[in-house]
């Protein structure tokens, strides 16, 4: 075992003891100040110590496996009665962080209005975007009788054939952290709690359930853990779900480094840990280390936990009643906190317009245009248009797992997909051909399914511009078995751009993929899953109504064989279930906190299109770059000004090299929207701990004097500018 490894368990053991005999102090430390703790210690103090347990366990809502809701369930992921005589609500608890799911169809009128993938709205590097579409999908939970909203997710991009990515945000802490934690924050601006998930380390579907992420606690802290982190500071999560699988031989849920130490000693979270769902394994053990509420337990986990044998570990003295009483006061802290108390669900039904609308923007602001060549786009509206394949004349492809959506409209299911889980492929009826052609009423737009690559041609041949739509299906339970698009859609691109120059590719994709006609197209939108407005935002799109202003939060390599790990241990690409359960498998991660581009830079790797990059349908140009620390802050000053004939929006980046070497970090980026010719002076304020390591052995932050490296770019290759700056190290708490 790795020394590091040993330090991490030796450190577990320790929280697990500090839990065990101090537990009580975690709130008592914060003071009657707060009002959500002084109002949830008033109602505890009349509770019995079995009603205080039965906060601490929910049971399923009716959607595991097709399973009959409980009653006062709605129907749902799971459900948690409260004491009565209480004055708490009961806990309706939804999936998921893209809308509101209707699992096995239980409601009848479980129908909502889907965002983007987590991936759209992360590459708008749109913060208040991100806001709005939480408070989009809160609000529809809250009309729909729902008070917990399972989402958001900040698990980095490690490896980008992760099944589970597009409900992230890509592979940059501090990104993440931002555009997550603001997401969050718009769904609890509705009074519905969002969960932080999945903590930590659950990068990858593939022996989700028993795999051990292995890696350096201090590259942990600099890299995963530091999104999440940021993500709670921006969007004060009222529950944090901890994941499937190990860290370091631990299972997530068991986990006091992760649980105990990290998060409620140094990050002073005072909100509750929930399970997924199957990821408790134990009673006595999982409540020492953190796990405050055990989730669907009735049918999800092998054993009933919380529910029955927590019981007994507190009648035998195996876990202190201090303890119960800290988990208890965390979860009706966060009633409190998060208005569920006094601002209870009022069903109504729900405005579908407004709330495609948000939609609709967030993917206009999330799609990314890789590629223009000869600024084949905006296409002219009155062009002839061969559409070509990705079932566009129906629809757009969402991702599958506890995130799908039942679509306003009824869903379009296209095969083949898996028979068990998630089953096949389903589109929302946000179909791009009509879409297109209401844009662009006086242009001739025909359509091909791509089935037949011959006919695809003769229909290109035909047309002034070919739009091949080309789809990827990734969904939750299994990683994709590779970077390519699904079926016959590479021959098919690379067919259609041989028969006609001004071929577009928009692609709706959970990852990012190889593209090996990328130079014989003339143009790339990455559309990503485009949600319940996604025709409608493509056409306009394309079309300029609207112009691309999406940035990559994730590296497109030019080969599997530049990623970190170029192999998956235990993929199978025949058996979903089967890929979940492979045991005691462990991924090492070697790379530490080099994540995604900074494993490009350490390496000096030329990816095929860089972390951050993104075009648009005019130009921009940046100048004055000024950094200066004062007062213990760097802050990085510079112009942009909008070169070009249109109105858009730029997305400067700043990274940070520290002076004792290693890859290059994202410290900060602004997001400009200009009209022709105008200009701006914008500031970054660069946070702290980018231009620290962590310090494992004295658990603290340390920035290393002198100096360092600035740069100021369209992505994180961006060379063309940067300056040095002397900082004066110190050191910061957790």
């Amino acid at each position: 075992m790795k020394l590091s490894r040993k330090i991490f368990l030796l450190s577990a053991v320790a929280c697990s003891m500090m839990v065990a005999h101090g537990a009580a102090h975690a709130h008592a430390a914060k003071g009657p100040t707060d009002p959500a703790d002084e109002r949830a210690r008033q109602v505890l103090a009349h509770m019995s110590l079995q009603d205080k347990m039965s906060l601490l366990f929910s049971v399923d809502g009716g959607g595991f496996n097709g399973s009959v809701a409980p009653p006062g369930g709605l129907g749902s992921a799971a459900y948690l009665r409260a004491p009565a005589g209480s004055g708490l609500p009961d806990l309706q608890i939804s999936d998921a962080g893209l809308g509101i799911r209707n699992p096995a169809h239980i409601r009848k009128d479980g129908a909502a209005v889907s965002l983007p993938s987590g991936l759209s709205t992360a590459s708008s590097w749109d913060v208040d975007m991100a806001r709005e579409a939480g408070a989009m999908i809160g609000r529809e939970a809250w009309q729909s009788g729902f008070n917990v909203l399972l989402g958001g997710g900040a698990d980095l991009t490690r490896d980008p054939r992760g099944g589970r990515n597009f409900e992230y945000a890509g592979e940059d802490p501090l990104q993440t952290g931002r555009m997550v934690g603001s997401t969050i924050a718009g769904v609890q601006s509705q009074h519905v709690i969002s969960t932080l998930k999945h903590y930590a380390m659950n990068d990858l579907e593939t022996s989700r359930m028993t795999m051990s992420a292995d890696i350096d606690p201090v590259a942990m802290r600099e890299s995963d853990l530091l999104g999440f982190e940021i993500a709670m500071e921006t969007g004060h999560p009222g529950s944090v779900m901890c994941s499937y699988n190990r860290v370091n031989d631990l299972y997530a849920c068991e986990n006091p480094y992760l649980l105990t130490r990290t998060m409620k000693q140094d990050w002073h979270y005072p909100g509750f840990v929930m399970s997924d769902w199957g990821a408790t394994h134990s009673s006595a053990r999982a409540a020492l280390a953190g796990l405050d509420q055990e989730s669907a337990g009735d049918h999800a986990d092998a054993r009933p936990y919380f529910q029955t044998l927590l019981a007994a570990d507190v009648k035998a003295g195996r876990v202190p009643q201090s303890r119960i009483d800290d988990m208890a006061q965390r979860i009706v802290r966060s009633l409190f906190a998060q208005g569920l108390v006094d601002h209870p669900p009022v069903r109504a039904p729900l405005d579908v317009v407004t709330d495609t609308l948000v939609a609709q923007r967030d993917e206009e602001e999330g799609a990314v245009l890789l590629r223009n060549e000869g600024n084949v786009l905006p296409l002219a509206t009155t062009a002839r248009i061969a559409v070509i394949g990705g079932h566009a004349d129906v629809g757009v492809i969402s991702g599958g797992g506890s995130s799908q959506v039942d679509p306003i409209g009824g869903e379009v299911v296209k095969g083949p997909g898996k028979k068990d889980w998630p089953g096949d492929p389903v589109y929302f009826p946000s179909s791009p051909l009509r879409a297109m052609r209401a844009e662009a009423p006086a242009a001739h737009i025909t359509y091909d399914p791509g089935t037949n690559i011959a006919a695809a041609v003769r229909a290109a041949r035909a047309a002034d511009v070919a739009v091949v739509y080309a789809t990827q299906f990734t969904f939750e339970g299994m990683d994709a078995p590779n970077m390519h698009l699904d079926g016959n859609a590479d021959a098919l691109i690379a067919a259609v751009a041989a028969a006609n120059p001004h071929t577009v590719v928009v692609m709706e994709t959970g990852d990012p993929v190889l593209m090996p006609w990328n130079s014989s197209v003339a143009g790339v939108l990455e559309a990503w899953f485009p949600g319940s407005g996604g025709g409608t935002a493509i056409a306009r799109l394309l079309f300029g109504k609207v112009a691309p202003s999406g940035h990559l939060t994730m590296t497109f390599p030019q080969a599997e064989s530049q990623l970190a790990h170029p192999d998956i241990a235990g993929v199978n690409a025949n058996n979903v279930f089967e890929m979940q359960f492979h045991t005691d498998q462990e991924l090492v991660y070697d790379e530490g906190s080099d994540v995604g581009y900074r494993w490009f830079d350490r390496n000096h790797l030329k990816p095929l299109y860089p972390f951050g990059h993104g075009l648009t349908y005019t130009t921009f140009a940046t100048d004055g770059l000024v950094a200066g620390y004062h007062h213990k802050q760097l802050t990085v000053t510079f112009n942009v000004r909008n070169t070009g004939t249109r109105p858009g929006v730029d997305v400067p980046q700043v990274y940070v090299g520290l002076p004792d070497g290693g890859a290059r970090r994202l410290a900060g980026w602004q997001r400009v929207k200009l009209a022709p010719g105008e200009s701006r002076q914008v500031s970054v304020q660069v946070d702290p701990r980018l231009l620290a390591h962590f310090d494992g052995r004295h658990d603290r932050w340390d920035i290393p004097s002198g100096r360092f490296r600035v740069w100021l770019g369209t992505s994180a290759v961006d060379d063309s500018q940067q300056v040095t700056v002397h900082v004066h190290g110190r050191t910061m708490a957790p």
